[in-house]
């Protein structure tokens, strides 16, 4: 059973930066997309930023030029820069990755997410 570990959420103000970090752990052979995904209160999850194993990224429009995805593949990390924080960034910013075992299985895991909360 592959794991996602999350960490880096928190409580800043307006303007501030935070720099949340996923590590899976597990039977992992190859880790391709990671994602970075959000859920503010009484609002569907959404996609924020993605990278491929080829490190090629998206962003949603809300966070371009704000957020940086990147990845260590050595440590099967995914961290998520966040600078110039928002109100409206507020929410719980879930992890969400792409492995494949040695024997060839796909999985799809989910982190269990960390708060962040924007003050104005």
């Amino acid at each position: 059973q592959v794991q996602l570990v999350e960490s880096g959420g928190g409580l800043v103000q307006a303007g501030g930066s935070l720099r949340l970090s996923c590590t899976a752990s597990g039977p992992i052979s190859t880790i391709n997309g990671m994602r970075w995904h959000r859920q503010a209160p009484g609002k569907q999850r959404e996609l924020v930023a993605s990278i491929t194993r080829g490190g090629s990224t998206n962003y949603a429009d809300s966070v371009l030029g704000r957020f940086t995805i990147s990845r260590d593949g050595a440590k099967n990390t995914v961290f998520l820069q966040m600078n110039s924080l928002k109100p409206e960034d507020t929410g719980v910013y879930y992890c969400n990755v792409d492995t494949l075992t040695g024997w060839g299985s796909a999985y799809n895991t989910w982190g269990q997410g960390t708060q962040v909360t924007v003050s104005s």
